[in-house]
């Protein structure tokens, strides 16, 4: 995952650094297990990312939004449509190891 500085404080301001590079950002609104938004600035993309918990009767449905492209930004709409798909499949592989028991993660090579 990515390094940051944040705290779900709204107003708070953190900085994600990842091998890709870095964006500013600042909490927008928090509703604890319910939803996340902050600002992610790169650039001059200046865009929200929104996450969003829904519970539903087997478990909990997670969607993400980013919004604010411009129509002239064609390619940073394009980059983060690959970097959040890495981002969700890596997501994916952290909540199978919580959602398994310590034999399952043994099973699957998850526990070393």
């Amino acid at each position: 995952m990515t390094k940051n500085d944040f705290k779900p404080v709204v107003g708070h301001r953190f900085n994600l650094r990842a091998d890709w590079g870095s964006v500013d950002c600042e909490v927008l609104a928090v509703d604890p297990n319910k939803t996340l938004s902050y600002t992610w600035g790169a650039y001059d993309l200046k865009s929200v990312v929104t996450w969003t918990l829904t519970p539903t009767g087997t478990g909990t449905h997670l969607r993400m939004e980013q919004s604010g492209f411009r129509p002239d930004q064609p390619q940073y709409y394009e980059g983060a449509k690959g970097g959040w798909q890495r981002f969700v499949a890596a997501l994916e592989q952290v909540v199978a190891r919580i959602d398994c028991s310590p034999s399952e993660q043994a099973k699957a090579g998850i526990v070393e």
